[in-house]
């Protein structure tokens, strides 16, 4: 439950600062790892 909720509150901020896109992906990346 938390994972979706987070992946929600990413994707808004990822609209917000296309720069942390990169970052977001990287730090999801490490979560399915």
């Amino acid at each position: 439950m938390a994972a979706p909720k987070k992946r929600g509150k990413l994707r808004k901020k990822e609209r917000v600062e296309p720069h942390g896109k990169a970052h977001i992906k990287s730090t999801f990346n490490n979560t399915i790892i």
